[in-house]
């Protein structure tokens, strides 16, 4: 899997926050050792994107 560019385009929310989520996200895939990560290549930060962008993964950032 690529990363989604169709979905990261049609995003009209907040950017700051989807890139901070995918970041978020892709450390923990990276930490756990996600078998997922093998299915795709290794590419950590696509799949991370993939499953926010399909809301496999739900997401809210706290404010400070």
């Amino acid at each position: 899997m690529i990363f989604p560019l169709k979905d990261l385009i049609e995003y009209d929310e907040n950017m700051y926050e989807i890139t901070t989520a995918a970041s978020r996200r892709s450390f923990q895939l990276s930490m756990l050792k996600d078998p997922e990560i093998e299915d795709n290549d290794g590419k950590v930060v696509s799949l991370a994107a993939r499953q926010i962008f399909s809301k496999e993964v739900d997401f809210r950032l706290d404010a400070q």
